[in-house]
C-alpha cells in the first residue's frame, strides 16, 4: 500500500514538473501563432523544432502583418539555432525600430560572425545614429565606403549625418555624388531638391521641372513645394507664394505647403491672410503642432499675446519635444 502511495506521489510530481515545464516553454504568442495565417508553419515547427528556416519564415510573415514582437522572437530563435546573416538582419531591423540601444549590442555581436556584412554595418550605423552617437555612425559609414564607394544607401546616410554635424555644403556634395550613381532614385531626387532649395541653389529649378515632367500621373506636389522654399529663401516672395499655391492645388492635404504659404504671407505682413493659411491645416489635422505654433507667431505679430501664448502651449502640448513653442510661450508669460 505504501509503495502504491509513493508511486502515486512520484507520478504526481512528474506530471506537475512537466506541466510547469510546458507552461514555461509556452510562447506568450501561442494564441496568435495557432491561428491562420501562422498555424500551418507553427504545426511544422512542432514537428521540426530545430528547423531554423521555419522560424524565419514565420518571422517574416509576422513582420509583414505588423506583429513585430512575435516576429522578433522568431528571428532571434532562428539566429540561436543557426548563425545566418538574414536572421540577424531581421532581428536587428526590429530592434532598431523598437529598442535602438539593444540593436547596438545585438548587431555588434552579429558582426563578429559576419564582419564583412555591409547591411549589418549599416544597421549598426543607424542604431548608433538613433542613440545620438553621430560620430560612431559616421565612422561606420566611412568604413563601408572605403571598400564600397558606390553604396548609395550609405552615401545618403552619411549625407544625413554630416548635415547633422552642421556641414550642409559637404552633405549636399555627398548627395550629388549619390545622384550621379542612381539618378532614377526618386526619394534621392526629392532629398537633393530639398537640399538645393535650402542652400539657395538654382539647380533645384531644373531638377524639380524634370521631376514634374516625369510625374505623368500628377501624384506629387513636392517639386512645386521645393521651388517655393527656394524662392522664399532668395527673397522672391510672389514666386514662392505661387509655387506653394500650385503645390496645394495639386495636394490639398499637403500640410507643410499650407504652413510655408502662411510663412510667406506673414513675412509680407499680410497677417489676416497668413492666419487663415495657418488655420487651414487644423481643419485637416487638428493635432498638427506646427500649425498651432505658427498661429501663435501670427497672433503675436498682431499683438494678441494672450491668444498667442495659448497657441504656443497647444503646440507644445501636442509635441513635448517642440521646445521652440515652449520657449515662445514662456517668453510671453514673463
Amino acid at each position: 500500500m505504501k509503495n502504491i502511495k509513493k508511486s502515486a506521489i512520484f507520478l504526481g510530481l512528474i506530471i506537475f514538473t512537466a506541466a510547469c515545464k510546458n507552461k514555461k516553454e509556452e510562447s506568450p504568442y501561442t494564441e496568435l501563432l495557432t491561428k491562420p495565417p501562422y498555424a500551418t508553419i507553427t504545426d511544422s515547427i512542432r514537428n521540426e523544432p530545430n528547423n531554423e528556416e521555419l522560424y524565419f519564415r514565420r518571422a517574416v510573415l509576422l513582420n509583414t502583418n505588423s506583429q513585430p514582437e512575435p516576429a522578433l522572437s522568431d528571428f532571434l530563435k532562428a539566429w540561436s539555432l543557426k548563425k545566418n546573416e538574414k536572421y540577424a538582419l531581421g532581428a536587428g531591423n526590429i530592434l532598431l525600430d523598437k529598442k535602438p540601444d539593444s540593436a547596438i549590442r545585438f548587431i555588434s555581436d552579429a558582426l563578429k560572425e559576419f564582419p564583412e556584412s555591409i547591411l549589418l554595418k549599416l544597421g549598426l550605423a543607424k542604431s548608433n545614429n538613433a542613440n545620438g552617437k553621430t560620430d560612431q555612425a559616421l565612422q561606420l559609414c566611412d568604413e563601408i565606403l572605403k571598400l564600397n564607394p558606390q553604396q548609395v544607401d550609405v552615401l545618403k546616410m552619411k549625407a544625413e549625418l554630416v548635415s547633422k554635424k552642421g556641414d550642409s555644403n559637404e552633405s549636399l556634395k555627398i548627395l550629388e555624388n549619390a545622384y550621379q550613381l542612381t539618378p532614377y532614385d526618386i526619394d534621392l531626387n526629392y532629398e537633393l531638391a530639398f537640399k538645393y532649395a535650402e542652400a539657395k541653389n538654382a539647380k533645384v529649378l531644373h531638377l524639380c521641372d524634370s521631376l514634374t515632367k516625369a510625374d505623368t500621373l500628377n501624384n506629387h506636389a513636392e517639386p512645386e513645394y521645393y521651388k517655393g522654399i527656394y524662392y522664399f529663401n532668395i527673397g522672391e516672395k510672389q514666386k514662392a507664394l505661387s509655387s506653394f499655391n500650385n503645390a496645394i492645388q495639386q495636394d490639398y492635404y499637403y500640410l507643410n505647403a499650407h504652413i510655408e504659404k502662411g510663412r510667406v504671407l506673414l513675412d509680407m505682413k499680410k497677417y489676416n491672410e497668413a492666419l487663415k493659411a495657418f488655420q487651414l491645416p487644423n481643419t485637416i489635422s487638428p493635432d498638427f503642432p506646427d500649425a498651432w505654433y505658427w498661429i501663435g507667431r501670427c497672433q503675436e505679430a498682431m499683438g494678441n499675446n494672450e491668444e498667442a501664448k495659448l497657441s504656443y502651449q497647444k503646440a507644445y502640448g501636442l509635441d513635448n519635444t517642440f521646445t521652440e513653442a515652449k520657449e515662445a510661450a514662456d517668453k510671453l508669460g514673463k
